[in-house]
């Protein structure tokens, strides 16, 4: 069986997934996600349009000072502008003054973009993609060259977007990359339009060894950029790749304008694990779900739990039938195994589990349960009664373990809340109204009685702090226990102010996450079971990890 090409991935994230909607990166992000990726094993990385912006000129003035390790960065610009010469258009200066060894250059292929957009003459175009890759090639740069709109221009007019490629060949292009910019094509579109490329223009389908020398002129490779705004442009970079496309463009989990980009973080592991085409090294795709959630981070944007491969919830199980085949052959249940992409199995707790779940799910907590035990039919139906009521587990494990500790008797009782009260104030300040809250609380420890007030901008806020003080002095570890998520849902809207609320409180000691739950028809009962709950598991980790 003959070996499948290497693969370069193309990554945009700086650029065209920076332009996805609510997204804000600062000089600092880029150059961090540029290190990251060049960690990876990532061997093109777009840092952005250098005189666009003065943050994407200052970007490759970073990166020049502390160069990458592997990673090829590319600096991004259009074709020159109607009725100029390359040499002369002051657009390319700024890019040449960034330093790049290679440049991507996007021009038009559709011929309603170069009427209608750039209100020039079909020929002219042609001659503005020609002219700005030759000069930047005088310049002793590589060019990648982006036919924008490369789809729905073949789809208008093949003849014209045909010469669009020529013209960027005869200008001395390295790659063609065909790109579906509205993301409106199918698969198989793709695979029929490519396949026609090829047969009509004479390419490199064997991509070179590495990204430095040379690619013997005039056969340039051919690459895919993909937008998903039909939900399929994972698939049809797949089938530019299947067709003999070598380059592969795309962002980290997809981000981008609209609906976002080819998503890198699924695009990967189908072409390395499932079709054979290396991209990554092993070791590297093992880091994959880790390297999503740290740019998920650093951009500030939730992850997906549901992403395929490297979602929190990419293998999870949770029907009883489901964890019962998975336990005894995970082949049942999943696609691949889960560490070939750095991620885990889970058993999700819910009111859908059986026998089965539970079992799982304790033997992830430590603790060995056997099932003709009554106790795990007890917590069976402790846990389905309570999520009828509204908690909901397979969000809050913390939570379930706790429930399946106190089954068992095992649940240690750190200190015990005897009551508290909860004053909310609006206090006007500057023509603005400021609201505070004041929390009093009263514990017993050990035998003792303590009394404690907190103060926060917030009821839960300051209900957080008054339990914090009073239990600090016993429990110095605390101080390191921080609440990084709050989630209120109500759980029946037609009942109005007198809904039941679920809160789901995350907590952090700043290397671990755990998450707790509480229900009730009192947003305040609600979130201090969950905060409650939440210092509980965090003590019962800590002591944990203290024995080991």
């Amino acid at each position: 069986m003959t070996a499948k090409p290497f693969l370069w991935i193309y990554d945009t994230t700086l650029r065209d997934g920076a332009q996805r909607e609510g997204m804000a990166l600062s000089i600092d992000d880029k150059v961090r996600i540029a290190r990251e990726l060049d960690r990876m094993g990532i061997p093109f990385i777009e840092g952005g349009w250098p005189g666009a912006n003065p943050k994407d000129g200052q970007f490759f003035w970073q990166i020049k000072e502390e160069p990458l390790t592997q990673a090829e960065v590319v600096a991004f610009c259009s074709t020159r502008r109607p009725g100029k010469t390359a040499a002369t258009d002051p657009l390319l200066q700024p890019v040449l003054a960034a330093g790049t060894r290679w440049v991507t250059v996007f021009g038009k292929s559709w011929d309603l973009h170069v009427t209608e957009g750039l209100k020039t003459t079909l020929e002219e175009n042609l001659a503005m993609i020609e002219d700005t890759i030759a000069f930047l090639r005088s310049q002793d740069r590589r060019v990648i060259y982006d036919a924008e709109h490369w789809f729905d221009g073949y789809k208008q007019n093949s003849d014209y977007a045909l010469a669009t490629l020529k013209a960027a060949i005869a200008g001395g292009a390295e790659w063609l990359v065909l790109c579906d910019t509205n993301g409106g094509t199918l698969p198989h579109e793709v695979t029929q339009i490519v396949r026609d490329i090829a047969q009509s223009i004479h390419l490199n389908l064997d991509p070179p060894p590495s990204p430095l020398p040379p690619i013997p002129y005039p056969s340039p490779s051919l690459g895919i950029h993909t937008h998903n705004d039909s939900g399929t442009a994972v698939a049809n970079a797949i089938a530019a790749v299947l067709e003999g496309a070598t380059m592969v463009q795309g962002t980290i989990n997809g981000y981008g304008e609209r609906c976002g980009n080819a998503n890198l973080c699924t695009l990967i592991p189908n072409l390395q694990l499932k079709l054979g085409y290396p991209c990554v090294r092993e070791q590297q795709l093992e880091q994959l779900s880790d390297f999503s959630r740290l740019v998920s981070e650093m951009v500030n944007l939730a992850p997906d739990d549901h992403a395929p491969f490297v979602g929190l919830s990419a293998f999870a199980h949770k029907g009883g039938i489901h964890v019962s085949a998975v336990e005894r052959n995970p082949l049942t249940y999943e696609h691949i195994q889960p560490e070939a992409v750095g991620n885990l199995r889970r058993i999700v707790i819910s009111d859908q589990a059986g026998l089965s779940n539970v079992l799982a799910k304790a033997r992830t907590f430590s603790i060995d349960l056997d099932k003709d035990d009554p106790t795990c039919r007890q917590i069976l139906q402790r846990l389905k009664l309570l999520e009828n009521q509204g908690y909901q587990f397979e969000a809050a494990e913390a939570s379930f373990e706790l429930l399946m500790r106190e089954a068992l008797g095992q649940r240690p009782q750190w200190f015990e809340v005897k009551g508290f009260q909860v004053d909310c104030h609006m206090l006007p300040e500057q023509n603005v109204w400021r609201t505070n809250s004041i929390a009093t609380i009263k514990i017993t420890v050990d035998g003792r009685d303590i009394l404690e007030a907190g103060e926060g901008n917030g009821p839960v806020s300051a209900l957080d702090a008054a339990l914090r003080k009073a239990l600090m002095n016993f429990y110095p570890e605390i101080a390191s226990f921080h609440l990084t998520d709050y989630k209120v849902r109500i759980l029946d809207s037609a009942a109005g102010t007198s809904a039941k609320t679920r809160v789901l409180i995350e907590s952090s000691n700043g290397h671990q996450r755990w998450t707790t739950v509480g229900v009730s028809t009192n947003i305040i009962e609600a979130s201090y079971q969950a905060v409650v709950e939440g210092l509980e598991f965090g003590l019962l980790r800590q002591n944990r990890q203290n024995k080991h």
